[in-house]
């Protein structure tokens, strides 16, 4: 089976052939640093990074690029308000650069503890500012924006009438976007309201500001990725991806700007990772339901009974499709851990296991099967369903079931190997996995003494074993389904 792509742009599966094999162009909208990354971007991130590393292991050399967006991101995602990371940096005293540096170094930490493999490049909005305002005039020179007191936007009325497809990559209808937009007042310096901004004169308050032709300013949000994608992949490439949230109106931005500078539409296939959920309901800061990946490390948060690694977190989100909803809640992580040490004690286990002179375990056929899930546009969970059938198979070869000859248990191990290492990027024996392993066993050890004496009634044991541990900043938790923990960094 070929590989098939969802094509976000057409609305169903399609072959995947590139534009230059075995060469394949992938752009990935990156995160606004100015903030702790999300739990949404890790899941996203993590999904192309099954992407991209399926695409290695069919052989294809793949260019992978994920951008910073270091400015020009305005509040609400608007053409209006404070820049956010200005926005931060007046908030903590800073400069924005300080913030960028810190919160793009905080990215790059939780993106290692997931094991994604860094981007080919990972170009920042600001180091492309003199490539933005080239593109900015090929637009204004093709007719399709103008300038106002000092800024420049993109003409979307003119735009449609001429027969372009506003719309079309977010399902959007043209009438409904116009009613549903507030009208123009005379502060308003846009002709219509769905116009968005290329090019933003600075006011005298903001901070991150450029010289232009236009004025001193800063670059329109959607502008910055038409840029960066097009400089390093070409007019037009393979893959863009980003989150299902980035459909509008971002990415229906960006394929206007590339066909309005270029003549064309820039790219192929356009994929989108769904949100996550907490306990059912969407992640809210304003609610308080909302986690950090580092929040779940650690367990230092009042929602899960314990601390999760990042690879049993990362075995979780695979588990679920990247286009359906993924809900976080305690008895999903705890199945998800259990279902990781149950694949990792299986790994464990296969070279210990008897050989015979004949196989009964087709190992083809099982490569077959897992492969022929992730060609169907990255189902992993569909790949990680056969891998526990499989593990089932490798069971019943302990007891002799099942038969397997030295070559296809060699085989097998190094097929495993690769698709649960490479492919699905798990790390089984990681020092930050084993310690919490072992961490894990020797608390549960101390909580069974605790019950036990509780049981005894020996309540001066029981409070010591509780307060020591405490003092350790190791929180016990008592509920109706035993004893947890929580670890405070």
């Amino acid at each position: 089976m070929a590989l098939q792509i969802y094509n976000s742009i057409t609305g169903q599966k399609e072959d995947f052939t590139p534009i230059k094999p075995p060469f394949v162009g992938m752009y990935v909208c990156g995160p606004t640093v100015y903030n702790h990354v999300h739990l949404g971007n890790a899941r996203t991130f993590i999904s192309f990074d099954l992407v991209y590393r399926y695409l290695q292991y069919l052989g294809y050399k793949v260019r992978y690029v994920r951008n910073i967006t270091d400015v020009g991101h305005l509040e609400n995602d608007a053409d209006e308000g404070e820049d956010k990371i200005s926005k931060r940096a007046r908030l903590e005293s800073l400069e924005p650069m300080e913030i960028v540096q810190q919160y793009t170094v905080g990215f790059h930490n939780i993106m290692a503890k997931f094991n994604t493999l860094p981007p080919s490049i990972e170009p920042s909005a600001t180091g492309h500012i003199v490539e933005q305002i080239q593109m900015i005039q090929a637009i204004l020179k093709n007719g399709w924006a103008y300038e106002v007191n000092g800024s420049v936007y993109f003409d979307v009325k003119k735009y449609i009438d001429a027969g372009h497809s506003y719309g079309k990559l977010s399902g959007r209808n043209v009438d409904e976007l116009y009613s549903g937009t507030r009208a123009l007042d005379g502060q308003q310096e846009k002709r219509n309201p769905l116009d968005f901004a290329l090019w933003k004169k600075a006011l005298p308050q903001h901070i991150m500001r450029w010289p232009s032709p236009w004025s001193e300013g800063f670059p329109g949000w959607h502008l910055e990725c038409s840029v960066m994608s097009t400089k390093y992949l070409g007019e037009c490439f393979d893959i863009h991806g980003g989150g299902m949230d980035l459909k509008f109106p971002h990415h229906e931005c960006e394929m206007a700007q590339c066909e309005a500078a270029h003549g064309s539409e820039s790219v192929r296939f356009w994929m989108h990772a769904n949100m996550l959920t907490l306990n059912g309901k969407r992640m809210s800061k304003s609610t308080g339901n909302t986690l950090l990946p580092q929040e779940i490390f650690s367990g230092e948060n009042d929602i899960l009974s314990k601390a999760f690694t990042p690879m049993v977190l990362r075995f979780f989100m695979l588990q679920a499709h990247y286009r359906s909803t993924l809900d976080i809640s305690d008895d999903a992580l705890l199945a998800a851990e259990k279902g990781f040490d149950r694949l990792k004690s299986t790994l464990t286990d296969l070279p210990n296991i008897a050989t015979a002179k004949t196989s009964t375990l087709s190992v083809d056929e099982w490569k077959t099967k897992i492969e022929g899930a992730l060609n169907d546009d990255f189902n992993s969970p569909m790949a990680i369903a056969h891998l526990f059938d499989l593990s089932k198979e490798i069971n019943r070869m302990k007891t002799g079931e099942v038969t397997i000859t030295p070559e296809d248990l060699k085989f097998l191990q190094s097929f495993l190997k690769t698709i649960t290492e490479d492919v699905l990027g798990l790390q089984f024996s990681s020092a930050e996995n084993d310690q919490s392993g072992a961490l894990d066993g020797a608390l549960q050890v101390l909580i069974e003494l605790r019950n036990q004496a509780r049981a005894d009634k020996n309540w001066g044991m029981s409070d010591q074993i509780r307060d020591q541990l405490a003092a350790k900043g190791i929180m016990l938790k008592d509920g109706k389904d035993g004893t947890t923990y929580t670890i405070s960094a």
